[in-house]
């Protein structure tokens, strides 16, 4: 039976940065474009572990608000700015991802269908037959096809019943949460898609960064532990910020 919920409930979009300032104006302008320009009832928080670039200037002069997080790593920085916010529904997304016009609706929409969290399909801003298929799985409702990359959306009270995410793990936390978050309500992924940058897969090759994460994620079911996955992580993907 579907939950009645305002039709303007406040989101509150949740952005970890670690020396974004090439992309994260070119994020915020694009969420003015997808909606939130015209959208009363929605926040940005920038949860920034300062670099050593103009990230903080930069959102703030695009209209973000900016916490400092006290810890750096995507799991803490995304817990602050969970803690900060003020939203009755939390949208974590990664400042190199674009979701969809209407994105805002969407989500209101399926929360109020009954769905406690979910994301969007993937898709990548590099037309290679390989990402194509490999974003072509995420449309399915299996763990395997949860990647931080389709965001998040969730509702507060059922975030900070899970625990919100586990700052001890320093990758895969996005696709951990989904797991603990489908024991207490049902996840929708949406059609979207939102659009990642494959910027990592250019400065990698495509099927060598692929199997690296295929190989990350076998380890990480197996029990290897997590600063062994970060040393395996460090050795075989390059140009990256962990």
């Amino acid at each position: 039976m579907p939950r009645p919920a305002p039709a303007a409930a406040l989101v509150s979009i949740i952005i970890p940065t670690y020396n974004e300032a090439e992309g994260i104006v070119a994020l915020l302008h694009h969420l003015r474009r997808a909606g939130t320009a015209t959208d009363a009832a929605v926040e940005i928080i920038v949860a920034d572990s300062p670099g050593n670039d103009a990230t903080a200037a930069r959102a703030r002069q695009a209209g973000a608000r900016v916490v400092a997080c006290p810890r750096k790593g995507r799991a803490a920085q995304l817990n602050h700015g969970a803690r900060q916010a003020t939203g009755s529904i939390l949208y974590f997304l990664h400042a190199d991802s674009l979701p969809p016009v209407g994105f805002l609706a969407d989500i209101r929409r399926t929360v109020a269908a009954g769905y406690g969290c979910g994301c969007f399909r993937l898709a990548f801003d590099m037309p290679h037959w390989f990402l194509r298929a490999h974003a072509w799985f995420t449309r399915f409702d299996v763990a395997l096809a949860r990647f931080g990359d389709q965001s998040l959306f969730v509702e507060r009270t059922i975030f900070e019943q899970a625990g919100g995410y586990r700052e001890d793990l320093l990758i895969l936390e996005d696709q951990e949460i989904t797991r603990r978050l489908r024991r207490l309500t049902r996840l929708r992924v949406l059609p979207g898609p939102i659009i990642t940058s494959a910027r990592k897969y250019r400065e990698n090759g495509v099927f060598r960064l692929q199997a690296a994460f295929y190989l990350l994620t076998g380890l990480y079911y197996l029990g290897v532990g997590q600063f062994t996955l970060l040393r395996v992580y460090r050795a075989l993907i390059r140009q990256d910020k962990l």
